[in-house]
């Protein structure tokens, strides 16, 4: 069987059992200064201007971000150092990735976490030179493997990021061309079937086949308009919102399955959120669109609102089938879909308003079965 690239990594720097013994013995003297050390840590970060800006959501989020650190350190000392280390700590390398952390930053941020344990390990082992040195010497080689797992996703995924750039440059040309091709035609039908209307009297066949014809090309314009959305930033029409009178309007416009429920809570009391009513309507019409086809024929779907940080959070949920592993990393990106006759659009346009508003959208699995999509608008 090969070697994974942990494996390799692990015997590059020669982390073996005795590391690992090492690493435990210095986590029952640093677990109760973990606290301490994110404290630390965080204070450093808001001190430093560029890293401040670095840091998604700013101050408001340290208390989040704390906790989350902690639990890394404490990881980082108990292990297990397996795959599922390994699939963790990659998690965080992309999410360095899409918030464009420099990587500098990355090194000098795992310096502050190296002094303070180094310093926690001097304290408890001193006086047995021969352990400190080992808890010492294990302490540097997982925190130069967390650097190389870091880095290799890092890489991976900028270089993806990179690939991802250049497809949309080249489909922004396309869609800025078709788009104007096909108006003109589209145009002509349009008045065409004006005409029409009014000559096929009281022909009921006829005036069906007329209204499935006017039915098509509203389809056929909102997919140009969608293809033309995701090329231009069309600028916000910015106004006080609440997102739960705009998610009600979309929940009202979508249509679904008789056997598909779809329930809206939790956004009594919310604070608006500064936004285009109409671009943040299409975001839900795209998402509840989704959800209730997945959920169909017969299931449920849930929005589900709550303040997080100074941030709205809006949660859309399913009980359908979920996103395969596969199709999640490139979610998010033009002309990717799950439906049959889906051209891959909406998901794409969700994310691009998202950001627009300062926010961001993220899906995860539904605990129990299904997908959820999280919608993060600044409050």
């Amino acid at each position: 069987m090969p070697e994974t690239v942990l494996e390799e990594l692990k015997r590059y720097v020669r982390f073996d059992a005795g590391d690992e013994r090492a690493l435990r013995a210095l986590h029952g003297a640093a677990a109760p200064q973990l606290d301490r050390i994110a404290q630390v840590f965080y204070d450093r970060i808001l001190s430093h201007e560029g890293a401040r800006t670095a840091l998604v959501g700013g101050e408001s989020r340290v208390g989040h971000l704390k906790v989350t650190l902690i639990g890394w350190m404490d990881t980082l000392l108990s292990g297990p150092w397996d795959e599922g280390y390994w699939e963790h700590r990659t998690r965080i390398g992309r999410v360095h990735v899409r918030i464009g952390l420099p990587q500098h930053y990355m090194f000098g941020a795992m310096n502050v976490i190296r002094t303070e344990l180094m310093r926690v390990s001097w304290e408890r082992f001193n006086a047995d030179p021969p352990e400190l040195e080992r808890v010492r010497n294990a302490l540097a080689k997982i925190l130069d493997l967390e650097l190389a797992i870091m880095l290799h996703t890092y890489r991976d995924d900028l270089l993806a990021q990179q690939a991802r750039v250049e497809r949309l440059s080249t489909f922004g040309q396309l869609v800025g061309s078709i788009g104007h091709d096909l108006r003109n035609p589209l145009g002509v039908i349009e008045t065409s079937l004006y005409i029409l209307r009014g000559r096929v009297g009281d022909d009921e066949r006829a005036r069906k086949h007329v209204d499935r014809i006017g039915e098509q090309l509203g389809v056929a314009n909102g997919i140009i308009t969608n293809l033309l959305d995701m090329i231009r930033n069309r600028p916000l029409a910015r106004e006080p919102v609440d997102v739960g009178q705009v998610v009600a309007a979309a929940a009202a416009a979508v249509k679904h399955a008789p056997g598909v429920s779809v329930a809206v809570e939790g956004f009594e009391g919310l604070p608006p959120v500064d936004g285009d009513p109409g671009q943040l309507r299409q975001v839900f019409v795209n998402l509840l669109e989704n959800a209730a086809f997945a959920a169909a024929p017969q299931g449920a779907v849930t929005v589900r609102a709550r303040r997080d940080d100074g941030a709205l959070e809006v949660a859309v949920e399913d009980t359908g089938p979920g996103v395969d592993p596969a199709t999640r990393r490139r979610l998010f990106e033009p002309l990717i879909t799950t439906k049959d006759k889906g051209i891959g659009l909406g998901l794409a346009l969700v994310k691009r308003i998202a950001e627009r508003h300062g926010g961001s959208v993220e899906y995860s699995d539904r605990p129990g079965g299904g997908a959820r999509f999280t919608v993060r608008l600044p409050a």
